[in-house]
């Protein structure tokens, strides 16, 4: 029974750590998108680059948090 509990919260660890590793992709992705935000200017498309920046920020944030949460809380 203590290497099933083990075992479990093993992969809670594994599935929060690719969470937040994730929630960090999608802010790098994020900054590339800042990054061109000056070049959609001279578009006049800037609402959909803010649009796409405060949704993958908050995809990120969530992911991270998510993942600190699962794996966060050790199993007793």
């Amino acid at each position: 029974m203590a290497i099933a509990l083990d075992d479990r919260e093993q992969s809670k660890k594994e599935t929060g750590t690719s969470l937040m590793f994730i929630g960090l992709a999608l802010w790098v992705a994020d900054a590339l998108v800042v990054f061109f935000l000056p070049a959609s200017v001279k578009l006049a498309s800037q609402r959909m680059f803010v649009t796409v920046i405060l949704a993958l920020a908050a995809a990120g944030i969530g992911l991270m948090a998510g993942g600190y949460l699962m794996r966060g809380q050790p199993e007793e």
